[in-house]
């Protein structure tokens, strides 16, 4: 097996939005904003080649929103998903397995793209199974009000239509040495995928923490729709992490790719932070 960080692009998003209740004289201390209050965010995937598998967690924004939309997020960055899939020797049609952790915007928005008549959409990974969660894809189709702006139906509905859709029900293997399990708290039925990667468990964090900046149990993003569910999700989350030896790995945190928890006085706090390719290292060891 052979991992790699795919770096999508950028986006800024409200510091107070990202962190919810806690006071920002506390939160910029860790994670810096600019004089708008924003804070810049990466939108990093994550592909695993297994075999004849080549399996991709989340994939961006995508291309396909307008002007309007897009001006509110100031997209920034080099990165794009096909330059970093290209980066490692891969082409989206390589894609055997999509799996995507939930079905806001900034992480399946790249799942769709448009046909070359510029009208109608199509699969931007024609040859892979798309999976998620049954209980997210329900709640996506059928929004409530407070989340209908995060769910568009370009980036969901023409992957049921194309026949590629795999929805999870349960929680458990989905493919040879990757599981999943269902956290609630963010969005019903975010996915948080756990990755076997030679005998080491690393999991892909999506939005139960978006950074490490989050670790704190009450730093939680008022983008959640039921924060005290987050808490228990995190409580819940923290104990398998301590117990397994497993390792994060964060799709938004812009400075920290990878990291370690331990337990303190204070609480379950990051232990130390690394990058993925340091995770590979030691792994392969």
């Amino acid at each position: 097996m052979k991992i790699y960080p795919i770096e999508t692009g950028n986006l800024r998003l409200d510091g107070g939005a990202m962190f919810g209740v806690v006071p920002k004289t506390l939160w910029q201390k860790l994670y810096p904003c600019d004089e708008n209050n924003l804070c810049n965010w990466a939108m990093r995937c994550l592909l695993v080649v297994d075999e004849d598998r080549k399996i991709l967690v989340d994939n961006g924004i995508g291309d396909k929103q307008d002007e309007k939309f897009l001006k509110h997020y100031y997209l920034n960055g080099d990165d794009s998903l096909e330059k970093s899939l290209a980066k490692h020797g891969f082409t989206p049609d390589d894609i055997t397995d999509m799996i995507l952790t939930h079905l806001h915007f900034d992480h399946c928005g790249g799942s769709i793209k448009y046909a070359d008549n510029k009208k109608d959409f199509e699969l931007a990974f024609k040859n892979a199974n798309y999976w998620v969660s049954k209980k997210q894809y329900n709640w996506a189709v059928e929004p409530n009000h407070r989340e209908s702006a995060s769910y568009f139906k370009e980036n969901i509905l023409p992957i049921e239509e194309s026949g590629h859709l795999k929805l999870i029900e349960e929680e458990g293997e989905i493919l040879p040495n990757i599981s999943v399990k269902i956290f609630d708290g963010h969005t019903d039925g975010q996915v948080i995928p756990y990755i076997n990667y030679h005998g080491k468990t690393i999991a892909f964090m999506a939005d139960l923490l978006p950074a490490a900046a989050h670790i704190p149990l009450p730093w939680i993003p008022a983008y959640d729709t039921r924060p005290l569910l987050t808490l228990k999700d995190k409580e819940k989350f923290y104990q398998d992490v301590l117990e397994n030896d497993i390792t994060l790995f964060f799709e938004h945190d812009l400075y920290n790719e990878c990291c370690t928890l331990q337990k303190t006085e204070k609480g379950v706090r990051m232990k130390e932070t690394f990058s993925l390719n340091d995770f590979i290292e030691r792994a392969d060891k």
